[in-house]
C-alpha cells in the first residue's frame, strides 16, 4: 500500500534557509518540499501547490508575516493547511499573535532536523486525518440529506377534494421521526393520521417510513382501517418496541364519513386534534391509548364526533407547540389552541405557516428543538 508523499511549502526570502532545509529533508523520501521566495506570492504558491504542511518565515522584506498567517486563515483552500511559524528568536509576545492569527506551532529557526521532521509529520498526520474525516461527514451529510428527501417525497400533496388538507413540516435535523398522511378508504371513508416517533435522526425516521407505509398501504393484514381502535391495535402489536431499538411512537389517527359528516377517531400518547367550528370554537379530540409499542397487547378507545360546517381540524406533532420562551417559560398548550383559533382567513398554506411563525416568534428562534409537523383539515 502506497502513501501519497508530505508536501511541505517553505515560504522564507533566505536562499541560505531553504537550503538547509532541503538538506534536514532530503534523506525522508516520503517528504516533498517547495520553496516560495517572496512573502507576496505565498497565497499563490500555497494554492498551487496544495500543502501538508507550511513552514513559514515571520520576517520577510515584502510582506508581514503576521499578516500572511492572517491571509493563510482567511482562505477557504488553506484556512486547515498545518502552518509552523518561523522566527529568529524566541520572542513570546509575537509567538502569542501568531498563535492568535491560526499558526499551529512556533519554530526558532532553525531546529535540529529531528525535531523539524518530527513536527512536520506530527501536523501532516493530524491534517490528513481532519481530511478524511470532513471526507466522510460530507458523504454522510449527502446521504442524510437524500434520505431527508425521500422522506418528504412520501409525504402526502395537498388536497382540494374530497375535503380541503395541507401541512407544514419541519424537521429538527436532516431526518425527522414525524410522519403524517391522509388518503382515501373507499368512496365513503377518508383517513388520516399524524405519528411521532421517540426522538429523532435516522433511526426514529426509518421507523416513521414503515409505520407510516405501513398505514397508507393498508397493510395491516384482517384490519378494517374505517375502524381507528383497530388499527392502532394492530400497529400496536406489529412494532412492538423490543423489535424497533427500543423506538416507540405516538399516533392520531381518525376516519371521516362524507355521508353522515361523522369522524372516528383514536389517538395513541399523542396529543389531541384540535376541531374547530365555523364561529372558531375550539374542540380536543383526545385519544387516551400508550404509545405505540410499549406493551403487547393493548387495547385502544375509539370516540366519534360529527364534523360542522365549516369545520377544520389540526393534526400536529408535539414539537409545534412544546416550546420555550426566552425566559425559560413552556408555551401554555391553551395558548398554542388560541394560535390555532386565530390564524387569519385566506388560504391553508398561509395559515399553516402565520401559526409556525407565530410559534417562532414566542420562542425567539427559527429552528424548532423537536421535529414540528402541522396538518390542517377542512371539510367545508
Amino acid at each position: 500500500m502506497t502513501t501519497e508523499p508530505i508536501k511541505v511549502l517553505l515560504v522564507d526570502d533566505q536562499r541560505l534557509v531553504n537550503a538547509a532545509v532541503a538538506t534536514m529533508l532530503r534523506p525522508e523520501e516520503d517528504l516533498v518540499l517547495k520553496w516560495c521566495g517572496e512573502g507576496t506570492k505565498a497565497i499563490e504558491a500555497a494554492r498551487e501547490f496544495v500543502p501538508d504542511v507550511i513552514l513559514q518565515d515571520l520576517v520577510m522584506p515584502d510582506a508581514d508575516g503576521l499578516d500572511i498567517v492572517t491571509a493563510m486563515r482567511g482562505d477557504p483552500a488553506l484556512r486547515e493547511v498545518p502552518l509552523v511559524v518561523l522566527s529568529g528568536k524566541e520572542e513570546p509576545a509575537v509567538k502569542a499573535e501568531a498563535f492568535a492569527r491560526g499558526a499551529n506551532d512556533y519554530l526558532v529557526k532553525l531546529p535540529a532536523a529531528v525535531e523539524l521532521i518530527a513536527r512536520i509529520r506530527h501536523h501532516a498526520r493530524g491534517y490528513r486525518a481532519l481530511l478524511e474525516r470532513n471526507a466522510a461527514y460530507a458523504a454522510l451529510a449527502s446521504e442524510l440529506a437524500e434520505a431527508a428527501g425521500y422522506v418528504r417525497s412520501i409525504l402526502p400533496r395537498p388536497i382540494s377534494e374530497p375535503l380541503q388538507a395541507d401541512w407544514i413540516f419541519q424537521p429538527s435535523s436532516s431526518l425527522g421521526g414525524d410522519a403524517f398522511s391522509y388518503h382515501a378508504l373507499d368512496d365513503d371513508h377518508f383517513a388520516f393520521y399524524v405519528l411521532d416517533v421517540c426522538g429523532h435522526g435516522v433511526g426514529s425516521a426509518l421507523l416513521s417510513v414503515s409505520a407510516l407505509n405501513t398505514l397508507t398501504a393498508c397493510a395491516l393484514p384482517g384490519v378494517d382501517f374505517r375502524q381507528p381502535a383497530r388499527v392502532l391495535e394492530a400497529l400496536n402489536n406489529a412494532y412492538p418496541m423490543e423489535r424497533q431499538n427500543q423506538l416507540y411512537f405516538t399516533i392520531w389517527y381518525g376516519v371521516y364519513q362524507r355521508s353522515t359528516r361523522r369522524l372516528t377517531y383514536a389517538g395513541a400518547g399523542h396529543p389531541p386534534g384540535v376541531l374547530l367550528d365555523a364561529q372558531k370554537t375550539p374542540q380536543l379530540l383526545k385519544g387516551e391509548g400508550l404509545p405505540i409499542g410499549t406493551f403487547e397487547g393493548l387495547d385502544y378507545d375509539e370516540f366519534s364526533v360529527t364534523v360542522p360546517a365549516g369545520g377544520r381540524l389540526y393534526l400536529y406533532s408535539d414539537g409545534v407547540f412544546e416550546v420555550e420562551r426566552p425566559n425559560g417559560e413552556m408555551l401554555a398548550f391553551e395558548d398554542f389552541v388560541g394560535i390555532l383559533a386565530s390564524a387569519p382567513e385566506g388560504d391553508r398554506a398561509g395559515r399553516l405557516a402565520h401559526v409556525v411563525r407565530t410559534v417562532q416568534g414566542i420562542q425567539g428562534k427559527e429552528m424548532f428543538d423537536d421535529d414540528c409537523s402541522l396538518m390542517e383539515l377542512a371539510f367545508g
